[in-house]
């Protein structure tokens, strides 16, 4: 089998018996002037050939983990619908319009009275599902937030956490309504 393209070109006619019968009579006395000497003889065809088989499972390597990956983000991808689909609240029946923020633009979801202070309080949570803003429990929103915090959308009203104490020394004064819209 080693010689196996060394007989297909003697085959093709491409080479002769003679300098293939001398190359190998060539290699076998380095082989043996290597062996005498004590030096190691190195083959550097199997070198190159070892050197090409460790790319390829390197990079055949990287190629699965890629592939896992997706693979891995679908099936992740597939559990955060199907618990959107399982848990949301139906949307559009509320007369409240409910005002949040997603990547710095202002949207709005029709919301009931009592689902707008669930939300200011972080009872519920808005999850982005495509283009689509789902209404869901609170528990349910962690579980999805374990997998991609970037679908879930922060709604509650925690001004008084982003103030340091001096300013919110200056605001103690002044309670803000609890019916208030923006």
């Amino acid at each position: 089998m080693s010689n196996s393209i060394q007989d297909q070109l003697l085959k093709a006619g491409l080479a002769d018996g003679k300098k293939a019968r001398k190359i190998a009579k060539e290699k076998r006395r380095e082989v043996n002037r290597a062996r005498h000497e004590g030096v190691d003889y190195v083959d550097e065809n199997k070198e190159a050939a070892q050197l090409t088989l460790a790319r390829n499972a390197e990079r055949d390597r990287e190629l699965n983990h890629s592939l896992n990956s997706k693979v891995q983000r679908k099936a992740i991808n597939a559990q955060i619908k199907q618990l959107i689909e399982v848990n949301k609240l139906a949307k559009g029946r509320g007369d409240v319009n409910f005002k949040f923020t997603d990547s710095k633009k202002v949207k709005s979801l029709y919301v009931t009275p009592v689902e707008h202070k669930q939300l200011s309080a972080g009872v519920l949570s808005i999850v982005k599902q495509g283009d689509q803003y789902e209404i869901l429990p609170r528990p349910v929103a962690d579980k999805i937030a374990e997998r991609d915090q970037d679908r879930i959308i922060s709604c509650e009203t925690s001004a008084e956490s982003d103030l340091t104490e001096e300013e919110q020394g200056w605001y103690k004064d002044y309670e803000i309504p609890d019916d208030l819209m923006w």
